[in-house]
């Protein structure tokens, strides 16, 4: 480790010593170094110089080589090389120095005497730069791709030997120093160089490793200091501790087969239904390497052939649920260690489930310890008041028209699908981004260039960050929490628009408007539904504008909002009937699935992010657990059916994939449609939203098909149904119906879905 007094005390200022006696090491005598200029002295003693390594370390001056050593608290420092001991001068304020009579600089560590004790240690100031000319040139072009490689602390052996360079983006500082456990927390003795006109600040410490906390001391322009967590930081203490630690990874991956299949066929044209899942409290108090052992297990049983994780990357309010970041590039720590998700992540994979996480590049926190003004100025958030509050959350936006920032970013989404394998990222308020006046009255915003309300810097970084992810990373999807109707968000960014845009490039965009009005419309008494109809129908007008997700998320199930059973109206058997109508007209809707947990078993209490899911309700103990049990069979059977029935993903984007046979049925609260695959064979949905039986019910089909059978009906007694079935096939006869030659009756359960395939 980098020498370090014995309980020393940070906030005592350095003890000037009386000037110390010449000592010999060898044959070499000791001289006197030059004095530092008062301004380089004060300033490198504030923490303030851009160049501390023009001022430490050896130099070659006239008559030899010159060495300077800053280390407060120290009594003596000794240079140690080849046949040399030479004990240096003490000059005041913890700086020692002096020139010895060498031809060129030996390869010599330090003996750093305090009061009981000696260390020895490498000179932190006698090595290069460990960052390249490449580096330096793509970080100022805004163009680092893998940013996260070269910014931070990143462990490596350097000119031989081990330790941690550190590197930050502080282009308003006046200085920037190291501090962390490795010095006790006074960073005095580690003041980083300016790697010039980039903002970056650097310093190569030597014998610091995997597992050392740290921060940078960051002297602002006022001359005010800010200790400040490394924005780049790969792993952090657990919150509400703070502190950056250095990291390196040591996970083998075992999802190499995943990982080389993951692209072979197109999302759009695959099965995709997806178990959100908040991390923390799906099992409260359980580790990443826990979660491992159950997780995975417990998705592949219900079918779902992906999880999303809402964010994992660090935030201080558990509260928050990870949607105010302060730690973009760590996962939290609540759960373990960044090698410790990867676990989680790999285990999930070699189960056949991928793996999607909420990504949060719309807004950050005030913490004063972490992004905001982080060098004593706006960096990261625009430097317009107006542009930069957010003015729902009470958190800071990003200046996506910054090139640094912009890299910090879209280097950020490609890192978690590089470094941690996820399949995908689902980007959240993405409106917030793309609208100057988002929940903005007149007078409180400016309109673009063009006069419009359209953030064009939102907007060229989105396209940016698509389009590099999809060249990047082979097989990953992001995904649009976008709530207006902006066109073109799942279109590619080099199409552009009637609105004069490119496409934003997304792979797939949460349908909100789906959301909101279905739910809306099973919220009412089923004697109401007739005039509401067109809520279920109206998502047909546009279901191919964009590639959709059908999202019933977390955010539908809190703040007053009820559970998805407990929205239904009706008694408790009407509730869950509902409910498991609901979820076979979802999985059966063009589009892909999102459920949040607990739902599955039809939770009837709004989620906590302190307590989690109920998993009570399906302790056999408990006296309703088959009505639990039951819809979590349901949703079981219909991932299942869903997985080995083509016509309900294939051709998800495509409107040759689907048909109406009854939209108009408002009567009766029937919506009945066929969806195709690739080669035409069909699946005939039928959807029933009244407590009543309806039998002989008829329904053209198409004449092709001479037979059809039930595969899934949310009526059955095993789901918690009534029982209620068409037990054998149906043969169409030659009675015209909804505009086709032929057609079947069948018998329609009380609130409930059901499905019918070719025999």
């Amino acid at each position: 480790m980098t020498a370090r007094p014995q309980n020393p005390d940070p906030s005592r200022p350095a003890r000037a010593a009386a000037p110390s006696k010449p000592k010999r090491g060898g044959s070499h005598g000791v001289g006197a170094a030059r004095p530092l200029a008062a301004d380089d002295r004060a300033r490198l003693l504030a923490g303030t110089h851009h160049d501390p390594h023009g001022l430490l370390g050896a130099h070659l001056v006239r008559g030899g080589i010159a060495f300077r050593v800053l280390r407060p608290y120290a009594q003596a420092v000794t240079v140690l090389a080849k046949g040399l001991r030479a004990e240096l001068h003490d000059e005041g304020d913890g700086l020692f120095s002096g020139v010895l009579p060498l031809r060129e600089v030996p390869a010599y560590t330090l003996l750093v005497t305090y009061d009981d004790t000696e260390i020895e240690a490498e000179d932190p100031y006698r090595f290069l730069p460990a960052l390249g000319e490449l580096d330096l040139h793509l970080i100022g072009e805004g163009r680092h791709e893998e940013l996260w490689t070269v910014l931070g602390a990143r462990p490596m052996t350097h000119q031989g030997v081990p330790g941690t360079r550190f590197t930050v983006w502080a282009p308003n500082a006046l200085g920037v120093r190291v501090t962390g456990d490795f010095c006790y927390w006074d960073g005095t003795a580690y003041p980083m160089r300016s790697l010039g006109s980039t903002g970056v600040w650097e310093l190569f410490l030597p014998g610091v490793g995997d597992g050392a906390l740290y921060k940078f001391d960051i002297a602002r322009p006022d001359g005010s200091h800010t200790l400040r967590a490394d924005p780049m930081a790969r792993r952090t203490e657990v919150p509400p501790a703070t502190a950056s630690i250095v990291t390196e990874s040591h996970h083998v991956w075992q999802d190499e087969l995943w990982m080389a299949a993951r692209g072979d066929r197109p999302v759009h044209e695959s099965p995709f239904s997806v178990y959100e899942v908040h991390l923390p409290s799906w099992r409260p108090r359980l580790t990443y390497r826990q979660l491992a052992e159950q997780l995975p297990a417990y998705v592949r049983d219900l079918g779902f052939t992906h999880v999303e994780f809402l964010p994992v990357a660090e935030h201080p309010f558990g509260g928050s649920w990870g949607y105010q970041v302060t730690g973009f590039y760590a996962p939290t720590a609540r759960m373990g260690t960044p090698d410790d998700f990867r676990f989680l992540v790999d285990a999930l994979h070699r189960a056949g489930i991928g793996v999607l996480v909420d990504w949060v590049p719309a807004h950050f926190p005030k913490d004063d310890w972490a992004l905001a003004q982080f060098d004593g100025r706006p960096l990261y958030e625009h430097e317009d008041p107006t542009r930069s509050e957010h003015p729902d959350w009470g958190t800071l936006e990003f200046d996506y028209g910054r090139k640094e920032v912009r890299n910090f970013l879209v280097a950020n989404a490609t890192y978690w699908c590089e470094e941690f394998h996820v399949d995908g990222l689902r980007v959240d308020a993405v409106a917030s981004m793309l609208y100057l006046d988002y929940s903005r009255e007149a007078g409180e915003w400016s309109p673009n260039e063009h006069g419009g309300r359209e953030n064009l810097d939102a907007v060229a970084f989105l396209q940016e960050m698509n389009a590099t992810v999809y060249r990047r990373c082979p097989g990953v999807i992001t995904i649009a929490e976008e709530s207006t109707a902006w066109d073109g968000v799942t279109r590619a960014t080099h199409h552009v628009g009637p609105g004069g845009f490119g496409g934003l490039g997304f792979g797939l965009k949460w349908n909100m408007g789906w959301m909101h009005d279905s739910l809306g419309y099973a919220a009412h008494e089923p004697v109401h539904r007739k005039y509401h109809h067109h809520e279920m129908t109206f998502s047909m007008v546009y279901a191919y504008s964009e590639n959709y997700v059908l999202p019933i998320s977390h955010d539908e199930v809190v703040h007053g909002k009820r559970a998805l059973v407990s929205k239904m109206p009706g008694d408790w058997w009407q509730q869950r009937a509902t409910h498991r109508a609901y979820l076979g007209f979802m999985w059966a809707h063009p589009g892909k699935q999102l459920l949040f947990m607990g739902q599955e078993f039809a939770q009837g209490a709004e989620w906590s992010e302190t307590t989690g899911p109920d998993w009570w309700l399906l302790d056999p103990s408990y006296s309703a657990e088959p009505d639990h049990r039951g819809v979590r069979d349901l949703v079981r059977d219909l991932n299942t059916v869903y997985r080995d029935a083509p016509p309900l993903w294939q051709r998800d984007t495509d409107p040759g994939g689907f048909a109406w046979v009854a939209g108009d049925a408002a009567e009766d609260n029937v919506f009945a449609f066929l969806r195709h695959d690739a080669s035409g064979a069909p699946l005939l949905a039928v959807s029933h939203f009244s407590p009543v039986v309806r039998h002989d019910y008829r329904l053209g089909v198409p004449d092709t098909v001479s037979a059809w059978a039930e595969v899934l009906n949310t009526d059955a007694a095993r789901y918690g149904g009534g029982d209620i079935r068409n037990e054998d096939p149906l043969k169409p006869d030659s009675t015209p119906s909804h505009g086709r030659p032929v057609s079947i009756q069948l018998t329609l359960p009380p609130l409930a879905t059901v499905w019918l395939r070719p025999v």
